[in-house]
């Protein structure tokens, strides 16, 4: 017998809102609202389970070319220690020499290299990742998630991205052996980026 095998039929997921278009052309220059984006990540734990976590203290600036994607460019910093992911011995573990080494490596930072659209809502941004003193190219596909006028006439765009990372490569080497095979934490992570981005005046 399948106890895990379901008779039910799935409920429809909810779907949000459909986005708006404020304006037809969002080029300019932007800087990044912290309190309304959030900078996440995710990490299998002992092979079984999702550990999920986000950074609580950043900045960042972008320009964006609509019509010359390539003119665009992006610039992210993270204070490292702000990590977060609920559990207060387990961000101490981050912070600390075996992972982060907050003390000796405050920042994180990510600066662009190259920009490109695929489509109208598709964007491939490549840039340099820098932890621990090391930088590596990454690329993120971002999707355009529409623009608005908010209540205090600030013109916001939105986009959400994601991408996946070996933390190994940034020398965030630490784990441990599990007996019945795989290790505590993942050398995979995911990265998640849901950000909302006001116009400069």
């Amino acid at each position: 017998m399948n106890f895990f095998k379901s008779t039910k039929t799935a409920a429809p997921v909810e779907t949000f809102d459909a986005p708006t278009a404020a304006v037809g052309d969002i080029t300019g220059d932007y800087t990044i609202d912290p309190t309304h984006s959030r900078l996440g990540f995710s990490a299998r734990h002992a092979m079984v389970t999702t550990v999920r976590g986000q950074f609580t203290d950043f900045s960042g600036t972008a320009h964006i070319d609509a019509a010359n994607p390539g003119a665009s460019k992006v610039e992210l910093t993270i204070q490292t220690g702000s990590i977060d992911t609920g559990v207060a011995d387990r961000d101490g573990h981050l912070r600390s020499a075996d992972f982060f080494d907050a003390d000796n490596n405050k920042e994180i930072t990510f600066v662009s290299t190259k920009v490109e659209r695929e489509d109208e809502s598709t964007w491939l941004i490549t840039g340099d990742l820098t932890m621990k003193g090391v930088a590596k190219p990454v690329t993120i596909e971002f999707e355009s998630t529409g623009s608005a006028r908010d209540p205090f006439g600030n013109l916001r765009v939105g986009f959400e991205g994601a991408t996946a990372i070996n933390r190994k490569d940034w020398d965030l080497t630490w784990n441990a052996a599990l007996e019945t095979g795989g290790v505590l934490v993942s050398e995979k992570i995911k990265l998640e980026f849901d950000v909302s981005a006001i116009q400069s005046a």
